[in-house]
């Protein structure tokens, strides 16, 4: 039996290169002799460079960076076997999580970290840049990552504008001269799962900027200032980017990326699948499992499991999803070529028991060999 193992994390809790081998260890038990395919796969968010450096077989870079708030630290990104594809997380550099709870203020979070990330792959020579968007801090437009790879936004006297959404509104004009050259001679993606425009009630900081620390009074002036950015860029460069789908994620992140390094924004378990060669595996897989730390009626929008059973109902394959927990309406997944699913939860207990390391590796092990020992009976039985 040809088995695929393609989870994506089980967040807070299991890396999915850990949630794939305690998969593969479970069954292992029962089909000693199958082939295993141990493919951990992510969906352009968190996990996106451990799964694909684990992967594709390359390495992590540490670098320092400013972090949203302007102050100094470290980030991560991930680089290909072959040092030509930089994998990156906007989060890393500049994403919520770096910022205290009581610290956060959508005003003034700045995307400088994330240019940062992108200009230190170009120093090592990447040609390809995959960047997922998701957690973000910010909500300026990019207009920090665009200041880090060398645009200057300038006010009315000829200065360069400061960090964070609230001074795009002294924006007077951009100038691009000094832009990284080398931006040119590369190809962006962008794993974005939001459909958001830039502007307006379904807008970035409408949508997003409450959980960024931003007040309904914040949300009036930050929309008010990506509009006016919005506007600056379709006079300088007749690109309207304000109503495209998708541009409004990451605080707006998406625009920025598709008007000044022509980026495609497209789903990021597209992006991901496609690389990893998940298509022709699962072609020649007799059965194949997946699986996250959350399964419900949402997930049907870009999660790693619908992902997978997608590419595997073209081939007719059965798919079993292994979870940390079912959640509401879980059944949605049905129809996307999931055949059956499990939450790994053996017995009532608090979210901190559940989600900690060795408990979810043992409740994981023994739901996979039981699944394994089930799908044995099933073959006898037939």
């Amino acid at each position: 039996m040809n088995i695929v193992i393609a989870p994506d994390t089980f967040k807070e809790s299991l890396s999915a290169i850990d949630v794939a081998k305690t998969i593969k260890a479970g069954f292992l038990q029962v089909y000693p002799d199958a082939t295993y395919s141990l493919l951990p796969v992510a969906d352009g968010g968190e996990g996106t460079v451990n799964a694909m450096v684990d992967a594709l077989k390359g390495h992590k870079v540490t670098v320092t960076v400013t972090d949203p708030l302007g102050e100094p630290g470290h980030a991560f990104y991930g680089i290909s076997q072959d040092g030509q594809t930089a994998i990156i997380e906007m989060a890393t550099a500049s994403g919520l999580e770096r910022v205290p709870f009581e610290r956060r203020d959508a005003k003034i979070t700045t995307s400088y970290g994330t240019g940062e990330l992108i200009k230190d792959a170009l120093d090592r020579g990447c040609k390809k840049f995959i960047i997922g968007i998701g957690g973000s801090a910010t909500n300026d437009g990019g207009a920090g990552m665009l200041q880090a790879l060398g645009v200057k936004l300038l006010d009315k006297f000829g200065h360069q504008i400061g960090f964070g959404g609230v001074s795009l509104s002294a924006l007077d004009s951009i100038d691009i001269s000094q832009m990284d050259e080398r931006i040119k001679q590369c190809e962006f993606e962008v794993a974005c799962d939001v459909t958001n425009p830039l502007t307006g009630e379904n807008g970035a900081s409408a949508i997003f900027g409450p959980q960024k620390g931003a007040t309904p009074q914040d949300i009036q002036l930050l929309d008010a200032n990506l509009k006016h950015f919005a506007s600056l860029i379709k006079g300088c460069f007749n690109i309207d980017i304000e109503t495209v789908p998708g541009t409004g994620a990451a605080g707006g992140m998406g625009a920025a990326l598709l008007a000044f390094v022509q980026a495609k924004l497209r789903p990021g378990i597209e992006i991901i699948t496609e690389l990893l060669n998940l298509d022709s595996l699962i072609e020649q897989a007799d059965l194949v499992v997946t699986g996250e730390g959350r399964l419900d009626y949402q997930s049907v929008n870009g999660k790693v499991p619908v992902g997978v059973a997608n590419i595997a109902k073209k081939y007719n394959k059965p798919v079993i999803a292994i979870v940390g927990s079912l959640g509401d309406k879980a059944e949605a997944v049905y129809p996307y070529g999931i055949t059956a699913m499990f939450s790994i939860l053996s017995q009532v207990s608090s979210l901190s028991q559940a989600l900690d390391r060795k408990v979810a590796e043992a409740n994981l092990y023994h739901t996979s060999k039981n699944i394994a020992l089930t799908l044995k009976i099933g073959k006898t039985l037939c």
